[in-house]
């Protein structure tokens, strides 16, 4: 089974080399700037999550996102029911988009 380290050199190697971060109101920090996006503005690439081994309630989700630009970047937060308002925000917000390369379940 893939660990978090696993996935994050996986997805770094195919170019996922930003960092975001969550903030309120659904927005994303790229990387050490003040730049702010919108999380629902992003394409989600992939999404993979973990769970602990004895706790299922330590959970982590790692989103591959990129921007209407073309950057490629990674977000990661805490999953489960202590899981910062920020990234609640962010999550509801991604989660939310259509994945790329999944069919859209809500069209015609």
């Amino acid at each position: 089974m893939e660990t978090i380290l696993d996935a994050v050199a996986r997805l770094r190697a195919a170019g996922y080399r930003l960092e975001f971060s969550a903030r309120s109101n659904g927005l994303l920090q790229l990387g050490g700037n003040d730049e702010l996006i919108e999380a629902s503005a992003l394409s989600v690439d992939e999404i993979v999550r973990f769970e602990g081994d004895s706790d299922p309630d330590d959970e982590e989700i790692l989103v591959a996102l990129t921007t209407r630009g073309g950057l490629h970047g990674l977000y990661s937060a805490a999953f489960g029911p202590s899981t910062p308002s920020d990234d609640v925000e962010v999550l509801h917000a991604l989660v939310t988009r259509p994945v790329v390369g999944l069919p859209d379940l809500d069209a015609g």
